[in-house]
């Protein structure tokens, strides 16, 4: 087949359970491959990580007229980006320290042990609505300030501009993706309408929660606008949730899948950190991310030019032979692995330590109680996003 249609078949659902063979066929023709609908391709480690750090790659849709809203910090260049990312983790403490988050490690545990308590020996479970989405949904929803009652609101919103975000080729775009961009911003103001007003509450009136912190930030240099916090609300609650989902899924599908590298984490749990940096490697929770020149920029022998859509194929990069020895092989004990898991540069996943905190906490419950347990379906069904790629459903039988 064409390597110009490798972007369309990467993202085609039926793609989904296994796109490693297409990410090996994008880096035999790469590491920079012009696509069908104009857009560039790379999937080369060395590439991939070179433009994640190049200032001159934007986030924002609007450099391409995608759109004339105001996106969230995510999708800003710097320096407005920097500006509003550094306000949003003020509340999580000091840059280099013992923060928020890792005073939340003791809650996190002991959220996973009620969560996995009810799982019995010859039960079945499904590990995505069993825990690795309630897992990360509660513990984001407990540092915003949600309350817990409130929390199905989420799923129904998160599902929505997840759906909303994911990396389409252009030759691919209809009425019912434009339908889904619509339904995208709908949720996200609803959503982001939820969260200003649950913020207003707390004005003058404060909790331990980061809604509280925005909200009664004294010195006015430093406060979030009322759209700014809406936006970064929104923001930390679905970054702080959807990608852990994922690399907890993709996590006890990887280990049932390679029984010798569970049973070796059996025996060594002092391994499961190194392990969760190899999942983000090997299976990780997120695919790809779009990127547009400001500039023409020369990579790999090619000028992307200034304006065009570039998809960063992560994945790809964590398998380049080029820069790991035996990619394709799930090594618990591998050193140097400076994978794209979370991606780098400027835009590194904000919320990556929240998201190893639980996904060691998850695994850490669930291998001892995995060690006769099967797959019900292999592969599972997938979730419809390419980007964010991780089951839908992942049934159990313990």
């Amino acid at each position: 087949m064409d390597s110009d249609t490798l972007l369309a078949r990467i993202t085609d659902y039926a793609n989904r359970p296994d796109p490693y063979p297409l990410y090996a066929e994008l880096r035999e023709a790469g590491p920079v491959v012009r696509q069908a609908d104009g857009s560039y391709l790379i999937g080369t480690y060395h590439e991939v990580a070179a433009l994640l750090h190049d200032p001159r790659m934007s986030v924002d849709p609007r450099t391409c007229g995608e759109t004339t809203h105001k996106p969230p910090f995510l999708r800003l260049d710097d320096p407005e980006h920097h500006r509003l990312r550094t306000l949003a983790m003020r509340p999580f403490g000091p840059p280099h320290s013992p923060g928020r988050v890792d005073a939340m490690r003791g809650e996190i545990v002991q959220l996973t042990g009620e969560l996995t308590e009810p799982f019995q020996a010859g039960g079945r479970i499904d590990i995505v609505d069993d825990l690795a989405y309630p897992l990360p949904v509660t513990v984001i929803c407990r540092l915003l300030g949600v309350p817990r009652e409130d929390e199905p609101l989420f799923r129904a919103w998160s599902d929505a501009l997840v759906a909303s975000a994911d990396v389409r080729p252009e030759a691919d775009s209809s009425g019912r993706d434009e339908a889904g961009a619509e339904a995208g911003e709908q949720a996200r103001g609803e959503m982001g309408r939820y969260l200003a007003g649950l913020a207003e509450k707390r004005r003058g009136n404060p909790s331990d929660d980061l809604l509280s912190a925005f909200v009664n930030e004294p010195d006015p240099a430093l406060r979030l606008t009322q759209e700014e916090l809406a936006e970064t609300a929104v923001l930390l609650l679905i970054a702080g949730h959807e990608t852990t989902v994922n690399l907890i899924a993709n996590g006890v599908l990887t280990l049932l899948r390679q029984p010798e590298q569970l049973d070796q984490l059996r025996r060594e749990p002092d391994l499961l950190p190194r392990a969760v940096e190899e999942l983000l490697r090997y299976e990780p929770p997120v695919h790809m991310r779009q990127r547009i020149p400001l500039a023409d920029i020369d990579i790999g022998g090619t000028t992307l030019p200034a304006g065009a859509s570039v998809v960063l194929a992560l994945a790809s990069g964590n398998r380049d032979p080029k820069r790991f020895h035996a990619p394709d092989r799930f090594d618990p004990t591998r050193p140097d692995n400076q994978h794209l898991g979370f991606g780098s540069g400027i835009h590194l996943c904000y919320g990556a330590p929240l998201a190893r905190i639980e996904a060691e906490a998850a695994l850490g419950a669930l291998i001892p109680r995995l060690g006769t347990a099967r797959l019900v379906q292999d592969p599972p069904p997938y979730r419809q996003n390419a980007m964010l790629r991780g089951p839908r459903h992942l049934p159990v039988h313990l």
